[in-house]
């Protein structure tokens, strides 16, 4: 049976930001086989912004990757049906060889996006300096991840995947991070991972928590935060 995040009243139909569909994801390697996903169905309602709990390795970010559409499925079907970004501040989808212009060039392309606004953009906001013309594969860990932020922030989604990403750089960089995505934020819906309540909090409004392959949705927060304690 599909599960359904918010369970209203309401007769008209519904948008969707994404639905899973009897939706399985298993990873096999010699040290045995581990389900993230275990014929899991949901819809997350356009207009709606959530929180993805559970404890350290039991596959949230392999969600997130699910829902970007970074990994495919073990089987099931996922469908979106809104511009979703890929997760915050993931920077493995870069062409190494290539230089950050010529990636935001790409991706400009990709989503229909003006290449100069968002090469200039991007430019600016990363502060790779001249290294935003040289190979990506230069690039120290922190400049990827400062590019792949700028980048998700020039390109105007539906929801943006936050896997903990806002944490790029220095304090006086995380603090610009977080006042050009709160201008995002106030168009657009969120779906985060995030071991801070608070943060959470502050930008979800309903959650759901992964435990042993199954999700289980909340509307209301605290219930879901007590859960997620008891684990």
């Amino acid at each position: 049976m599909k599960r359904t995040l918010s369970a209203g009243k309401k007769r008209r139909k519904k948008s969707y930001t994404v639905t899973f569909e009897d939706v399985s994801k298993v990873f096999r390697n010699p040290a045995g086989t581990k389900w993230v996903l275990r014929d899991v169905s949901f819809q997350v309602p356009r207009g709606k912004s959530l929180a993805i709990l559970g404890k350290n390795g039991v596959g949230k970010s392999s969600l997130m990757k699910l829902i970007a559409g970074v990994i495919p499925p073990t089987r099931g079907d996922i469908t979106r049906m809104a511009r979703i970004s890929w997760p915050l501040g993931m920077a493995s989808g870069f062409s190494a060889p290539t230089s950050a212009r010529d990636n935001c060039n790409f991706v400009s392309r990709i989503y229909g996006a003006d290449v100069d606004e968002v090469t200039e953009f991007v430019r600016e906001f990363s502060e790779l300096g001249a290294y935003f013309d040289a190979p990506v594969k230069s690039y120290s860990p922190g400049m990827r991840a400062r590019l792949a932020f700028g980048l998700s922030m020039a390109i105007d989604f539906d929801c943006y995947l936050i896997d903990e990403a806002t944490s790029v750089g220095d304090k006086r960089f995380r603090e610009k991070c977080e006042e050009v995505f709160a201008l995002r934020r106030k168009k657009s819906d969120v779906i985060m991972i995030s071991h801070n309540e608070e943060t959470l909090r502050a930008y979800c409004d309903i959650a759901a928590v992964l435990n042993n392959g199954k999700l289980r949705f909340f509307d209301d927060m605290d219930e879901a935060f007590a859960l997620y304690k008891r684990l």
